[in-house]
């Protein structure tokens, strides 16, 4: 098949993040975050598991997740600035929405704890392209808050919940600067089953 003629191999070989700082208004709007989040919920799963959740964070939770963030982060490092401490409290205001991916996997009979966090990144790569799929700008990203016990206190984790990745979803009418993308024959290779 001429990948041309195909739009949907067209859109994963052009995809492309917007670095979230870039990311204005208008964010999505209710109807067309839910098809996003319908977008992103429709990822492997072994066992049906659903072993991850959304939390959304937009509005004026914003403001009130980067001022509980920049005390989480004064908390473990004392010796924080000022400066620091603002840059802290900008991050949650970079974009209109973003989307929280939590993994929540869990001890499984059958299906190994690997898996069901496979699946939750699965998520966070469906969340993200298909905000960009919808006219979005959008990035995926962690920081320190990804893996922080002040952070999850704050986002009201559970003891066995993680941040797979925090989706940023806004409007950027600028270009999009590709990145220098691997080369195949650096990264494939072919088992023969020969030694």
């Amino acid at each position: 098949m001429n990948t041309s003629e195909n739009s949907v191999i067209e859109f994963m070989l052009g995809r492309r993040s917007t670095i979230a700082r870039l990311l204005g208004e208008p964010g999505p709007d209710d109807d067309a975050l839910e098809t996003i989040l319908r977008a992103g919920a429709r990822v492997p799963d072994h066992g049906k598991l659903a072993p991850w959740r959304f939390l959304i964070i937009r509005g004026n939770a914003r403001k009130a997740l980067g001022s509980a963030m920049a005390l989480a982060f004064q908390t473990a490092n004392s010796q924080a600035d000022a400066e620091r401490l603002d840059h802290e409290r900008g991050l949650a205001l970079r974009a209109p929405v973003i989307v929280t991916v939590i993994s929540k996997a869990a001890q499984h009979r059958k299906i190994p704890k690997w898996e069901q966090e496979l699946s939750a990144g699965a998520v966070c790569q469906n969340v993200l392209a298909a905000a960009i799929a919808m006219g979005y700008g959008a990035q995926w990203v962690t920081e320190w808050w990804a893996y922080d016990a002040g952070a999850a206190k704050v986002l009201g984790l559970g003891d066995d919940e993680k941040i797979a990745g925090f989706i940023h979803i806004g409007t950027h009418d600028g270009p999009v600067a590709d990145r220098p993308r691997p080369v195949m024959a650096d990264i494939v290779t072919e088992w023969t089953g020969e030694n």
